[in-house]
Parts: structure tokens; sequence; C-alpha cells
């Protein structure tokens, strides 16, 4: 039987990875949402509609007339300082958002949403799924909110973390990847973190770890991130070297030199064995992730097509 997937923020880099990996199989029969009047993969998009999802009356309308199985929400507010300065617009896009698919979700549905380590403080990590979170950020606090909602729901519901998310998408917000290159290929210099650790994620790995929990129809909690634990700078150091960028362009610096408005957990990181284990997944680690990602950068800028069917 062919089932039905919903899709929030489909425009953005995560639902543009998803979109395309569940658009390969002809068992999901998809609708793509986000805020923006039109899809970004144009006249070649799957079924899609305008949404905001902190609107619970159009949330409950296009919820209602699709009857999606699965619902996979990809919307929410990342940019963790603008969190910190606009704390009603975190809330409702983080947490107000879930509360509206979860209200319109008839039972039954599949719910599937993303969060972060930041709902971490980063002193100890990095955390398994039985860490006990303590977030030091309104980020890290509206993402641990939208959690709860979910464990409150009564649905069938896949919390993943995951953190330091990078890839190549049309039409998205810059990433710590795409900034690197552009910064370095302008031969700027720049100045990275070296006491912020973690997992860089390839965010193909990740839609495809979205598929397989879908798949295997898992519910829960899984840590879902890169194979390997390093701090932002040398992950900016090993980027420079694959596209034959000057590492001299590249300073360590640490975090409290930024000042910036959200504090950052530092000694972060996730343990991704139970994923790997019950998901049968093997992430990028950050070399191959590079590699992938500088491959399809270099398509993309080629041909600014992304092929959907």
């Amino acid at each position: 039987m062919t089932k039905k997937i919903l899709i929030t923020g489909s425009n953005g880099l995560l639902g543009q990875k998803l979109a395309f990996i569940f658009s390969q199989s002809d068992y999901y029969d998809l609708l793509l949402t986000s805020k923006q009047p039109d899809s970004v993969f144009g006249k070649d998009s799957p079924p899609y509609k305008s949404l905001d999802v902190t609107n619970r009356k159009d949330t409950s309308s296009v919820i209602k007339e699709f009857a999606p199985h699965i619902i996979v929400n990809a919307s929410a507010m990342t940019d963790v300082d603008g969190c910190e300065l606009h704390k009603e617009q975190a809330w409702q896009s983080n947490v107000v958002a879930v509360e509206n698919i979860v209200s319109a979700a008839k039972k039954g549905t599949h719910i599937l949403h993303y969060s972060t380590d930041y709902i971490f403080d980063g002193t100890d990590g990095p955390y398994d799924e039985i860490a006990i979170p303590n977030p030091i950020s309104y980020y890290g606090r509206t993402k641990l909110a939208s959690e709860n909602v979910l464990w409150g729901s009564g649905h069938n519901f896949t919390i993943i973390r995951t953190m330091v998310l990078y890839g190549v998408g049309k039409n998205i917000k810059s990433n710590f990847a795409l900034w690197l290159v552009k910064m370095l290929r302008d031969e700027r210099p720049i100045r990275i973190v070296d006491d912020q650790t973690g997992n860089p994620t390839y965010a193909d790995d990740l839609a495809y770890a979205s598929l397989k929990a879908i798949e295997l129809e898992k519910n829960g909690l899984y840590n879902i991130a890169g194979a390997e634990i390093v701090s932002r700078y040398d992950f900016a150091i090993a980027l420079a070297k694959i596209f034959h960028f000057s590492t001299k362009l590249v300073t360590a610096i640490k975090t409290s030199e930024l000042q910036q408005r959200a504090p950052r957990p530092l000694r972060s990181g996730l343990i991704t064995l139970k994923a790997e284990t019950q998901l049968g997944i093997s992430n990028c680690n950050v070399l191959r992730g590079i590699e992938h990602f500088k491959h399809q950068l270099e398509l993309f800028e080629q041909s600014q097509i992304i092929n959907i069917r």
C-alpha cells in the first residue's frame, strides 16, 4: 500500500534531501510544504502547498485534507542567536508549530521530528539518548520543549537529534561548510573556534537515515549525526585541504572571543551507536563527508538544477 508522507520545511536543506530520497520510491505519495509560495523544485516538484506551520488553522486544513500516514517535520528556526533575540518567533516556530501538527494529525499518524545537541549544556559530551538535557540557550530550550510535545502527544513518533548539518541545495540558507567554501575561495581569512566539538553531519546521510527509520517503523529517540567528533577548527582545516584552499587563512580562536548572543555547548557530540545498530546505517566521517559535499557542490554549480521526479 502506498503511504502518504507530508514534509514540512521542504524548501530547506534537509527538506530538499528528504523530498529527493522519498521521491525515488513509488511506495510513497508526497506532499511538500514550506512557507514560500512555490517549491524550489519548480515544475518538477511533487505536489506542493505553501504552509506556515505556526498557523494552527492552515496547518489543520492541509493535514486533514491530505490525511498523511507520516508527517516529517523539517521546519524550524535554527538561527541560535536569532532565537535569543526573537524569543516569541522562536517559540512559535519550534514549539507551537509542533503542537499544531500534533493537534491536526489523526490517530495513527507517525510524526518524525528533528532536534539538536543544543538541548545539552556541553560540559561532558558526547551524549547518548539517555543523557539528561540541560539547554543553555533559548534555541535549545525550544527544541527540548518540542521533544516534550511529542512525548506527551499520544502519537507514534520518532525524534532524531542531529548537529552541524551541512550540504548543498537550491536557494538554501548558508551552512557551515558552504560559508567556509565561500570565504576560503575568496581568500578571506577566517577565525574558527577550536573549543567547540561535535559531529558534522552530511545532510544526505541524515535524509537516508530518516528514510530507514520510517521504513523500519522505528519509534522513540535516535541520535543521528556524522561518524566523527571533531572541533569546528579541525573541520575547517580538513575542508580547506580537500578543496585545495590555503590553510593559512584559517586561525584558531576560542568561543569566548566571538561574544555571541547565545551561549554554545562546547564539549558536545552525539553517540550514534543506537541508530547505527537499529537502522543499519553508516554515516560519513569528516573526510568522506567533505569529499561528497565537494563533488555535489561542483555538480550543482555546473547545472544549478536539482533533478527530482
